[in-house]
Order: structure tokens, then sequence, then C-alpha cells
């Protein structure tokens, strides 16, 4: 924490940004964890689970220092982003790189929209047209541009998009999460940037402590995400289904005797090619097709050009909205049908915020206004103009009104359209299911970076087969775009009001702007949304029942895993093991110490799992060094190197037993081999240890000029040579770079003329050189990994449903999913697992 106590008073390193943190009613500052001083508890000896319960007062305090940035004496800023400070031919490649990965969905659009619309609301006169043109221009400038581009990928958390991105920004200044394993020095990582609510701000507060209270609405919350998400996930079965077809559909205007059969079969042996090349990553195929779908924006443009000024530039009048007005007074009814069809226009705006992990937001935003919005503008008013003068000709409008002498090129260009807006979905779900999975939300899966040099960028083959076997039988079974029309719509739909929700959410908790802008906010677009959801709904027995039963499927899945895991990780905290238990078995713990490190994986952030006393009771003996490694993601895109692992001596020094919790982002790559983990493992642990000597040298010292609180808590810090106050309270950890013997020289300087003369400081010496030489050799006698499976099962006496969803469901899941130490690639010869079973 870069501030100390002197005399009452705080001392905080100048800083453009500040935190707040607690003080006690003695002036003491108070970290997140209840302890004094900023440490992370009792470093000397044990684990504490003990909370203050000391009255406290919020203060305004600098930005907190790790103990590791002391030693590079520098503070951590924010994270840089991928795509920051590159050159200009790379800026250029990376926007050919956006409109293949981000805009492609979107883009093709035109060639369903009008089909559908005017399959429900069959043309009778101009004015059909100019009102569903009126609707369509207004459609796209609302939800896509708006909405989107304007309003909601500022939601981003850190550059991540999507509704898992959203309920990871809710959860992290707001407790809302129903998996109890945070920890209060999460808020400490650098990305979180976490600001409390401004004392004038009194809705921000109550509704943040209405969420934290409230299981019910953590509930609510969580559901409503898992709903979101299900949702993006049958969209990208339905995409490809839809975007494939209907450019395919192309040949029946072009060749005579194509029939839909035809149609059908050619479509799927597209998607098969399309869902094939997808492990070939997204820089590959983006750049790729990015001037591929920079020419289809351009033909949509010209070609919309040149159909206003064949055929008739009143379409223009179509800007006017009285238009929709007159639309609906013909049609009535079958306007109101027709909107389901309308709502094909804004697709794929949901894969522009989900797929911003690829981009930054200003240039996903400078793209589709001054590119892909005035295409498709274009594109639309073209095939109006068109159909003002062929009304026979809406079940293919876009190709009808391509000029013939460029039918065949724009019907090529059409379809690697189609397939880069099948991809565009198909990024997004991927990038959904890994933001699921780091949350706890997600059985694990295999997870393959297709880019060395940006992380965001995955590919997950089960979920890629998986889609396209989904897509097939939506192609084979339901052939008529009309029908795939009805169920892209209600998927399209569910998404949007599930991030309509959470952004007004995001505005009220987080950005805190004026309620009149978030009411009106919601009012607009929630109750667009619901009139256009109203019309897909009373067509759902036209196929869209298919994808509502794959999400309802979907959600299940998602929603038995998280409720799972949260029942054994509650189970695993009650039945953790008693301190006083280990303190009674002594240093031997009750058995054999053999020399080695045993590093025992477990999901308990806090206290001793109880699958370590099962270890001590099945196996003849135990290494001379435990450490706990709790693998933890935390609800941040990334966590950097220097903020990776967090150390804690569990025990007294005598039974070297230490905690270590390796957090990650929802982004981040673990890619280590178990021998790199090792060596940094290791590494990391002498400095804590190293740090801990330190810590004790000064409260020695402070104890030997006075036994007051003020002096007490001063003598856990560190006054670097600038100047600055520094806690030493919080072990985490470096990069590879052995940065101690600088940190000691920096931090010692000004008392090298007192260390002969103090005999403490002899013996100090040698007790943390007899702890790091035993360190070393068990270094040498090797590590071996101690796996603990726990597995729940229910009660015989619990409910039937719990039996169910527990004994089968949640089993099956964990059955099959991919074990967390796969990502170590460790030799069965350092491998010993032992499972143990809660009842629940």
């Amino acid at each position: 924490m870069a501030e100390g106590s002197s005399n009452g008073r705080l001392v905080s390193v100048d800083s453009m940004e500040f935190r707040w943190v607690y003080q006690d009613e003695e002036g003491s500052e108070i970290d997140n964890d209840g302890n004094p001083g900023g440490g992370e508890g009792d470093l000397t000896l044990r684990d504490s689970d003990d909370e203050d319960n000391t009255e406290q007062r919020l203060i305004r305090t600098g930005p907190r220092i790790d103990s590791f940035d002391v030693e590079a004496l520098e503070v951590p800023g924010a994270q840089r982003n991928d795509y920051e400070d590159v050159t200009l031919g790379r800026r250029i490649i990376l926007a050919f790189q956006t409109l293949g990965i981000v805009f492609g969905d979107v883009g093709t659009s035109p060639l369903y929209t009008f089909s559908v619309m005017f399959s429900k609301a069959p043309v009778e006169g101009n004015e059909d047209v100019l009102g569903a043109l009126s609707l369509v221009l207004y459609t796209l400038i609302l939800i896509p541009l708006i909405k989107y581009v304007f309003i909601v990928l500022w939601a981003n958390d850190d550059g991540e998009g999507g509704t898992f991105a959203l309920y990871s920004l809710i959860c992290r200044h707001a407790k809302a999460s129903l998996l109890p394993n945070q920890l209060p020095s999460d808020a400490r990582i650098s990305s979180f940037r976490l600001k409390v609510p401004s004392p004038e701000l009194e809705r921000s507060l109550k509704i943040k402590e209405r969420l934290e209270t409230s299981l019910t609405l953590k509930k609510l919350l969580l559901m409503l995400v898992l709903a979101g998400t299900s949702m993006v996930i049958a969209d990208g079965v339905v995409t490809p289904a839809m975007s494939v077809i209907s450019a395919v559909g192309g040949l029946k205007i072009g060749v005579s005797g194509v029939t839909q059969e035809h149609v059908v079969m050619i479509s799927v042996a597209f998607l098969i090619i399309l869902f094939s090349v997808q492990k070939y990553g997204t820089s590959k195929v983006g750049l790729i097709v990015g001037p591929a779908l920079f020419i289809w924006f351009c033909s949509l443009g010209g070609i919309g050009i040149y159909n206003l000024v064949k055929y008739d530039t009143r379409v223009l009048r179509a800007f006017n909205p009285v238009h929709i007005y007159y639309f609906f007074k013909r049609n009535s009814t079958n306007a109101w049908y027709s909107l389901g069809g309308c709502l094909l226009c804004a697709t794929g705006s949901e894969a522009m915020f989900a797929d911003l992990c690829y981009f930054s937001v200003r240039s996903v935003q400078l793209t589709f206004v001054f590119l892909v919005l005035p295409c498709l503008l274009l594109g639309y008013l073209g095939q109006a103009a068109y159909l003002m003068a062929n009304h026979g000709d809406t079940t293919q409008a876009f190709f009808s009104s391509v000029p013939s002498g460029a039918f065949w090129p724009v019907f090529l260009i059409a379809n690697v359209a189609a397939l880069i807006a099948s991809r565009a979905m198909t990024t997004a779900t991927f990038s959904c299911i890994k933001q699921s999975t780091a949350l706890g939300c997600f059985p694990r899966l295999k997870i393959i970076h297709t880019s060395r040099k940006f992380m965001g960028q995955i590919y997950i083959p089960v979920i890629n087969w998986f889609l396209l076997a989904l897509t097939l039988v939506l192609v084979c079974t339901i052939s008529s775009i009309y029908e795939i029309g009805n169920a892209y719509g209600i998927a399209e739909i569910g998404v949007m009001m599930m991030s309509t929700i959470l952004v007004t959410l995001v505005m009220l908790l987080i950005w805190q702007i004026h309620i009149l802008i978030v009411l009106s906010f919601a009012i607009i677009f929630l109750g667009l949304e619901l009139t256009f959801f109203s019309s897909i709904l009373w067509s759902v027995g036209d196929g869209s029942w298919i994808i509502l039963v794959f999400a309802v499927v979907i959600f299940l899945i998602m929603y038995i895993w998280n409720y799972g895991s949260k029942i054994k990780y509650e189970t695993e905290v009650k039945q953790k093991m008693s301190m006083d238990l280990l303190r009674e078995l002594g240093p031997n713990l009750g058995t054999v110490r053999a020399p080695g490190i045993g590093l025992l994986y477990n999901e308990l952030a806090k206290g001793v799992p109880a699958i370590f006393g099962h270890f001590l009771t099945t196996l003849p003996a135990v290494h001379s060094m435990i450490i706990f490694v709790c693998i933890k993601y935390v609800p941040v895109p990334v966590v950097p190197q220097s903020e990776r692992f967090l150390f804690r001596r569990v025990c007294p020094k005598s039974y070297h037993i230490f905690r270590c919790i390796a957090r990650y982002g929802y982004k981040d790559v673990r890619k280590e081999n178990h021998q790199t983990f090792e060596q940094l493992l290791i590494e990391s642990l002498e400095k804590f240890i190293r740090r801990e000597a330190q810590e004790r040298l000064l409260e020695s010292d402070g104890d030997g000029d006075s036994d007051s609180e003020e002096e007490h808590s001063f003598s856990k810090v560190l006054i670097a040579p600038n100047g600055s106050v520094y806690s030493l309270g919080v072990p985490l950890l470096a990069n590879f770079k052995d940065t101690t013997k600088s940190f000691s020289e920096a931090s010692t300087s000004d008392e090298q003329s007192e260390t002969p003369t103090n005999p403490s400081i002899s013996d100090a010496e040698q007790s943390l050189e007899k702890e790091l030489s035993f360190i070393r050799k068990a270094k040498e006698c090797g590590v071996v990994y101690l796996l603990g499976h726990g597995n729940i099962r229910a009660r015989k006496d619990s409910w039937f449903i719990k039996k169910l969803v527990i004994n089968y469901f949640y089993a099956f899941l964990r059955k099959n999913c991919r074990r967390g130490v796969a990502n170590l690639s460790v030799s069965h010869s350092q491998l010993m697992q032992v499972g143990m079973t809660y009842m629940v």
C-alpha cells in the first residue's frame, strides 16, 4: 500500500488515481482483509479467517503498491491494449481484419431481410415498399448504430465484450457472484481499476448494497447472463445456416433449373468447408477475407447507387418515419408479423460486441460509421428502388436487383461474404464460452490459441464440430429461409434484450450517469426489442422452436455446472481441516516427512482442504514441504504476471507448509509447462521468504524503539530511496527476473552501518539461509503433484430433482470435462491422485 502511518496521519505517494480504504478509530489503515498495516494476514504463523469487527470509516488514499513493485521501484499502470502503438501498415491490416471478423454478419443481412419481411406482408403498392424500407433504415440506425456502436461498446471489460464480460464487470463492482471464492486481495490487482461509487451518488451505493445482500437478485442476474450466453451459442448455429443458404439461393435466379434441394446440398458442402478452416485462426483467415468483405461492401454501395439512379430515387423519402405509420395502417397485423424479418437487418450487432476482444473500440466504431453503415443503407435503398418497379420479385429481392452483367461476380463475392458472416458468429461463440468457463459457468474444454501475438484469438475444437453438426441438422430439416429467419430472429432478440438489461445495470452501478439518461436508454431500447420479440414469438411454430430448445439445453448445462461447482466449493469450505488439529499433530503431521516438495492442487482459496487429511491417512509419508496450489480465475480480463501469484505461510515455520494462489483473468493464457511452473514457483517462494524475514526484522526494530501502536504500524512499511513509503504486506509474485538483490540493497542501504552491531540481525540471517537451504534441498529431491479429486453426491434424504441434477447431470459433465492439470502436461511419474466424495 502506498502509504504508511506516522503520528496518526496517512502519507501517500502522488498519483493521478486514488482508491478507498477503511481506517479504524485510531487512524491506522485497515486493508480489505481486516488486517492493519496493509498485510495479507498473519504472515508469521497461519491463515486467519477472522474478520475485524471494529468500527471503520472510508478514507481516500493513493493507489496500492504491491511489494514486488517496490523491488522494481515502480507502480504498474493500466494494462496495455494488444492493438496500441501499432504502425500505419499494421493499422491498415487491422482494418481489413475488423471487416472480416466483426462485420461479416451484419454485412450479409441485405441478402435476406426484404425477402423475409415481404413473405409476411406482401407488397401491394409502393407505399408498402417505402414503409418496409423506413422500418429497416430506422432499425439500422437505432440498434446497430446508436445502441451498440455508440453505447454498448463502451461497456466493455478492458476491451472484452459479450454478456459474460458485462457480468464480470458487474461482479467486480459488487459481490454478485454466487461462487464464494472471492478474496479481498483480488481487488488489489491493477486490472481491477475498481472505484468505489462517489458519495454524491447514493443511488449507486444502494444498488450495490441491494445486489450484494439479495441472493434472489444474484440468481436472477446469473440467469439473465446464462440466458444471453445460451442465445449467443444458438446464434452460432443459425447464423451459418441463414447466411450460406440465402447466398447459395441466388443460383435459382442465375440458373433456371436449380431447385431448393440443390441449394441445400451445396450449402452443406460450403458449411463443412467453413468449419474445417476455423482452426487456422482469426488472424490468418481475417487477413484473407478482409479484402473480400471490403469488395462486398463496395458492391453493395455500387449496386444501390445504380438501382437508385435507374429505377426510383423517391425511396429517399423513406427517411421520413411517417411511412412506418402508413405501413402499419395499410397492413395492420401483417405489418406486425413482418417485424421479425425487419430485425434481421440488425443481425450481427451482438457479434460486434462479442468480437470486441479482437479489436479496439475506436477501430470498430470508425469502420462501422464510415464504411459499413453507408454501404448497408445504399444497399437497402437500391433494393427498395428496384422493388418499386418490380413488386413481384420479393422472394429473391437482392439477387433480382443485381444488374445482369454483374450477377456472377456479385454471386461469388456474396457467397464469400456469407462464409465470413458465419465465422463472425462462430468466433463470438468461442469468446463467450471461454469467458463463461473462466467464471465457473461452463465445463472446461480444450482451448487452442491460434495467435502467438494476440491472446484473445482462440479456437475450441469440440464446440466447432458441435456447431457444425447442429447447423447441418438445421439446414437439412428446415430448408426455407423464411423459417430459418424466424429462428435467427428469436436468437438475436434474446441476446439483445439481455445486453440491454445488463448495460442498464452498468449505467446505474458503474457509470453513475443521470437517472433520466438511464431510463431513456432502458425504455427506448427494451421497449423496441420487446416489440420485435412479440412479433417473433407469434411465429415460434414456424421453426423458431428448434433454436429455443437448443438454447434451453445450453442454459441448463451452464446452470447445472454453476450450481454443482457452487455446492462443491461450499462443501469443501465447511469440511476444511482445523488449524488446531494441525498444531496438535506437530511439525511431522503425525506421519513421516520424506524429502521433496508436494504441490497439492485444490480449489480452496482459504483454509486447509479436507483432501489433505485424506492424503495424510492414505499415504505412508508426505513431503517435507507442502504447497497448496489454488488455480483461481478472477473477474478481470488479464492479471499481470507480476501479480499472478499470492503466497502465504499456512502453519508455523517448522511445518514448511505454504499456500500459493495462482490468479488468472478470463483472457489469460495458461501455457506454462510444469518445469517452467516449478521454477517460477520456487523462485517466487524464496522471494516471499526473504521479504517475510525483512518484514520481521523491521518489526523487531520497531518494537525495540517503542511499543506504541503508531510505531508498530510504521514498522510494517519500507522507505524507498526516493522517500516514498510502501507497505510490505502483499506477497505477490514477480517475473522470472530476480530482483531480490537490488531490493535488499535499496531497502537496507540506510541500515548497513547498524547490521554488524545488532546480534538479532545475524540470527535472522542464519534462520533465513537455513530455510532457503531447506527449500533448495527439497527441490533437488523432486516435485510431485498431488491431485485431490473431490466429487459430490446428493444425500439419500435429498429431493429427487437434486439427486438427478447432482448424481447424474453434474457428475456426467464433470467426468467428461477437461482436467485442470492438463494445462501443465505433467508426467505420470510426478503425479499422485486421491479421490474423495462429499455428501451434500
